[in-house]
């Protein structure tokens, strides 16, 4: 065990676990677990990159206050990030994402604006860009940022890269989001690892980039509103409903090879099964990135290494889908067992 200075410095290093029940023989399948993250998600690593980063520029002064969009996970690492550094913090979040997260951001001492869900992830970046301007509070444009992606090739690359130094590598695959872990660990690998193939994971209900449709965008180079082609799905803060600035870059630079579309359903039942069966705690975005690696899985050929990024905890999606039917009354088997002794 080491020994910290401040909470921030635990951020990273997270494990590469090997799965040995659901892949399939013959083909090795590792998860890289975020949620070993202090605070459950691989978005600490963007957290706390774009604040130093802001801090350096200057663009960030001594107690200003800090404002994101965020589907949660960016505005839970922020809140650490903030709170250690003494910053306040306002998050902008569609009232359709989970009550955790919102009682996690305001347990972490954030303010959090709801927009409504029609509005959708555009609506509550409208909202964060017109607070900001308002206020003259920093923006932190998580989705264009390139800051973000920078952590990811300094980072996550890199602990891929020295964990599989001596070993094949044949895929990594993630979703996309912001486009930081795509488009950071994608160039970093394509760089030292050219031998491993990129595959990007996106809802089949919403094939923003599958569809080649391009991004309606703004004069500043953001997006401009929805993406024609985008409909809701249960993948919390996997894929908005715009293309990121961020991803469309990692598109344009040829870092993408495959593209793998999954079902709602599909995110759902790996994420249940990962638990159930490998015993690792994630959620509906980890479940359906999970989805796509193992399709790839099922076709690579034997003694192909697979690498899939798992973004975040379960704990995000107590209140949604991902545990319906999990209840906190005793089943009739659980009154049974409970039954089966005196006391």
């Amino acid at each position: 065990m080491a020994r910290f200075n401040n909470i921030l410095e635990t951020i990273g290093d997270t494990p590469v676990v090997r799965l040995n029940k659901l892949a399939p023989a013959g083909v090795n399948v590792y998860v890289k677990v975020e949620s070993f993250n202090p605070m459950g998600s691989v978005k600490d690593r963007l957290a706390l990159a774009v604040i130093e980063d802001a801090e350096r520029s200057g663009a960030l002064e001594p107690g200003q206050t800090v404002i994101e969009a965020t589907s949660g996970n960016t505005g839970i690492g922020l809140a650490m990030v903030c709170a250690q550094k003494g910053y306040p913090l306002v998050v902008t979040m569609a009232d359709s994402f989970s009550i955790e997260r919102r009682k996690l951001l305001r347990f972490l001492g954030a303010k959090v604006v709801l927009t409504p869900a029609a509005q959708k992830g555009s609506g509550m970046l409208a909202k964060a860009v017109e607070l900001a301007q308002t206020h003259g509070w920093f923006l932190c444009r998580q989705f264009e940022n390139p800051a973000n992606a920078e952590v990811h090739a300094r980072t996550t690359a890199r602990e891929l890269i020295r964990d599989f130094a001596d070993q094949r590598f044949d895929y990594f695959v993630t979703g996309y989001g912001t486009g930081g872990t795509l488009k950071g660990v994608a160039s970093a690998l394509k760089r030292a690892r050219p031998d491993t193939r990129i595959v990007l994971a996106e809802p089949a209900s919403a094939p923003l980039l599958a569809s080649g449709v391009t991004q309606p965008r703004d004069t500043a180079g953001g997006a401009a509103g929805s993406h024609p082609l985008f409909t809701p799905h249960p993948m919390q803060g996997w894929t908005p409903d715009f293309i990121s600035t961020l991803t469309e870059q990692a598109v344009e630079a040829g870092l993408i090879d495959q593209i793998v579309p999954v079902a709602g359903a599909d995110a759902m039942r790996l994420a249940r099964e990962l638990a159930r069966q490998e015993g690792i705690f994630a959620g509906t975005s980890s479940g359906g990135t999970l989805a796509a690696a193992l399709e790839i899985a099922r076709r690579a050929p034997a003694g192909s290494t697979i690498v899939c990024m798992l973004p975040d905890t379960g704990e995000r999606y107590l209140s949604t889908p991902l545990f319906e039917g999990v209840g906190i009354e005793m089943t009739e088997e659980e009154l049974a067992l409970a039954r089966s002794t005196p006391f």
